[in-house]
């Protein structure tokens, strides 16, 4: 059984899936403004709701910071640049491949 963690690169805007201590997966990503800034720490899915409406897409993964996830976007222009009032976007693809491999409980580091 795979032990996954998530890492997030604030610098690289992407996404790495690790299984231990191998990355076997990269994503690129949206991440908060200058002034809605992407919290870094480390924390943990709490939560996965598919279909969520508004801008997150076709899913959303709630961390253990109230208020913050990775989610897809209705919007896939915005990938890669600061846009999101402090969120993790991804594409819709990418968060349903990730989403189907990572379970509640999944480590996700945030860091510059």
């Amino acid at each position: 059984m795979p032990n996954y963690r998530i890492i997030v690169d604030l610098t690289q805007r992407m996404l790495y899936l690790l299984d231990n201590d191998s990355v076997v997966r990269g994503f690129p990503v949206g991440i908060g403004t200058m002034l809605t800034t992407t919290p870094e720490g480390d924390y943990t899915i709490i939560n996965k709701q598919p279909n969520p409406g508004g801008p997150f897409g076709v899913f959303w993964m709630g961390l253990s910071k109230p208020h913050y996830g990775i989610h897809g976007t209705n919007d896939p222009s915005s990938i890669g640049h600061q846009v999101s009032h402090g969120c993790i976007r991804m594409f819709n693809q990418d968060v349903l491949t990730l989403a189907a491999l990572v379970p509640i409980g999944t480590q996700v580091t945030i860091r510059r």
